[in-house]
This record gives C-alpha cells, sequence and structure tokens, in this order.
C-alpha cells in the first residue's frame, strides 16, 4: 500500500517520460529491499553445537527476533559432532559448528571440516583466541578456578592446583569426568607448564584424593561444596556465580590459582564457532557470525552465561573478577586441539575415568 501511494505521488507530481522512468527506478528499488528482506527472513541455519542448549539458545533467538532467521541447533558432545561431519561431508546439513572448548575446535580444523572465516570476523578476536588458519574463533572465555566452602581451612590456605594433588586433601576434593572437555582442557595448560613427568604424578595424586567423588557436571561439585559434603573442588568460574545468584549466602569461596609471580597463572578456554567447509549459506551465516561478535552479542555471553567476551571493550557480568586483574596462563587456545591426543594418553595412563 505504502509502495503504491508513493508511485501514484510521483505520476501526479511529474506525468512526463522521465517521471515514469523515475517511477520505474523506485518501484525497483523498493522491490529489491522488499525481496531482500523477505529472502533472508525466509533463511534458516542449523548448528551442530556442542554446547549445552542453555548457553547456545539465548543467542540464537536474540538472532531470529533480530533478523527472522530461523536456528536449529542440534546438541551432542563435540568430539561426536566433529566425527558426524567427518562422516556426512558433503551431505552434511550442518552450517555452523559450535563448541564449548578450544581443543575440539582445533581438532576440527585439523581435520579439514571448516572454511576460512572472513577478515572482517576474525580481525575483530584477538590472535589468542582464534585458529592459526582462521578456521574457528572465540566467542566467549572462562577460567579453570577452584571452589572451596567458605568455612573451610582450606579457603586461607589453597592458592595453587597444585596443592589439589597434596595427600592432605584425600577424601575432600571433588573433580569432574576425565573425559569432561574442560578437565582434558586444563590438563592440556599444565602439560605445557609443567611438562608431562609433573602433570603426571599431578594427576595421580588428583585420583586419589578424588576417590568416588567424581562427577558429570561442574555444578554438582559447587553444589557438594555448597551442602559441605566436600571441602573443595576444580570447575570452571560460573558455575560458581551461578550458584550464587541462586543462593547468595552459600558458604563458598572462589580461589583464582597460581598469581603468585613463581606460579603459572590459571588455565584459560574458549567456546567457539566454525563454519561447516560444505555449507554453500554464506550469506545467512556471515549475518549469524556478525551477531556473535556484534557488541550485543558478545554482551549476552557476558550476562546470560557469566563468561568472558573475547571481543574487545565488551565488559563480562560485574559479578565475576575483571578480566585483566588476574594471571592467565600464556598457552595458545590453539594448543588445546594439537596437544589433545598428548593429554588423553597422559589421563588414560593415571587410569583416570
Amino acid at each position: 500500500m505504502l509502495m503504491r501511494m508513493i508511485i501514484i505521488n510521483i505520476i501526479n507530481d511529474d506525468p512526463t517520460h522521465e517521471g515514469i522512468e523515475k517511477m520505474n527506478r523506485m518501484y525497483l528499488a523498493l522491490f529489491l529491499l522488499v525481496f531482500s528482506f523477505q529472502s533472508l527472513a525466509s533463511e534458516s541455519l542449523t548448528i551442530f553445537s556442542g554446547r549445552s542448549d542453555k548457553f547456545v539458545k539465548p543467542v540464537a533467538e536474540a538472532f531470529t527476533q533480530k533478523t527472522g532467521i530461523k536456528v536449529t541447533i542440534h546438541a551432542g558432545k563435540s568430539a561426536e559432532l566433529l566425527s558426524k561431519l567427518k562422516l556426512e561431508g558433503n551431505r552434511t546439513d550442518a552450517d555452523l559448528f559450535i563448541s564449548n572448548d578450544a581443543g575440539s575446535l582445533q581438532q576440527g580444523s585439523e581435520l579439514g571440516l571448516f572454511s576460512t572465516l572472513p577478515d572482517n570476523i576474525t580481525n575483530i578476536i584477538p590472535k589468542n583466541y582464534r585458529a592459526p588458519d582462521d578456521t574457528w574463533v572465540g566467542l566467549s572465555a572462562r577460567a579453570r578456578v577452584i571452589v572451596v566452602g567458605s568455612k573451610s581451612a582450606l579457603a586461607d590456605s589453597i592458592n595453587s592446583v597444585e596443592q589439589l594433588a597434596d595427600k592432605s586433601l584425600e577424601g575432600k576434593l571433588g573433580i569432574t569426568s576425565a573425559t569432561n572437555e574442560s578437565f582434558i582442557a586444563g590438563v592440556t595448560v599444565y602439560q605445557e607448564k609443567w611438562g608431562d613427568t609433573k602433570t603426571k604424578d599431578w594427576l595421580k595424586g588428583l585420583k586419589e584424593n578424588a576417590g568416588k567423588n567424581v562427577f558429570n557436571k561442574h555444578s554438582h561439585i559447587v553444589k557438594a561444596v555448597a551442602q559441605g559434603k566436600l571441602e573443595i573442588g576444580l570447575v570452571n568460574h560460573y558455575y560458581i556465580y551461578r550458584h550464587l545468584a541462586e543462593d547468595p549466602k552459600a558458604p563458598i569461596k572462589i580461589i583464582l590459582p597460581d598469581q603468585k609471580p613463581n606460579q603459572i597463572g590459571l588455565a584459560w578456554n574458549v567456546a567457539g564457532i566454525a563454519v561447516s567447509k560444505h555449507s554453500k549459506n554464506t550469506k545467512t551465516i556471515n549475518a549469524f557470525l556478525d551477531f556473535c561478535i556484534s557488541e550485543e552479542g558478545q554482551k549476552i555471553f557476558a550476562e546470560v552465561n557469566r563468561e568472558y567476551p573475547t571481543r574487545a571493550g565488551v565488559a563480562a557480568s560485574p559479578e565475576v573478577p575483571k578480566a585483566g586483574s588476574y594471571k592467565v596462563a600464556d598457552v595458545p587456545m590453539a594448543s588445546l586441539g594439537k596437544k589433545r591426543n598428548s593429554t588423553v594418553d597422559l589421563i588414560e595412563a593415571v587410569g583416570l575415568r
């Protein structure tokens, strides 16, 4: 209706040949604008996601609300989804791959499953948070930290992950399953900084101290410490803050480990995104990538997940320690994939499951 009124007004103002030509050009421009919007809105994206839905859906839903583009998420274990991508080859319907682990992203790159990302995406994300060949970028970062009961004597005596292997912690420690991607990535960082022998001895101590206190989720460790069933645990930082958001008076304390001058700094990891090399959905994919690294998208990661945005200048949630206020181990995120097999071999040699 609006288009028709505009055209009628143009003809009334100038009924000459030039006026009609002007009307034709206006009509074509409006038609292309409407067609472009409808075309983009009718598009859809399929994401293979190695992250829990609760971490991915808020971003996907905000993107759909803004663009009208439907996003379908197939969630699973990152390793299984990489195998699926490899097996399906050019028959896959996956446009994007998301993982909560830089190691899995790097392994996908080395398997040749991803396309090179455009410069306008990679140039925004710091080099340490992306693949050496720019086939994936980190979207949000997290720290490996220690949760301890605030009433425990350990709250004032623990300052390093090395101490988690001390015999005095036998039966007091909680860890995740050794197949957990964050656990593996953390061990890779320690392996890079300490070497194989020291890391293997540390893993043995960890196994002895944890005993049967091995959990499938970090949140269960935090809960067990808050309930006094355990005194200490090794977790990703945001699980502690999510617990405190629900129970502000929970008797737990966060320890940022290895901050002294002679210590390595805490282990860091990123969740990130890559493009399936077989996807032809370039325009829609780029729109989603743009949104994920935009200030709006990065703020969702910060506010909903309590992770650290990888885009410079976007603040993390005010509850978490400010980025840059603590020391991080200087291990490139790509190393978490390059060293993955060596780390898994070390873990299995110790008998951790």
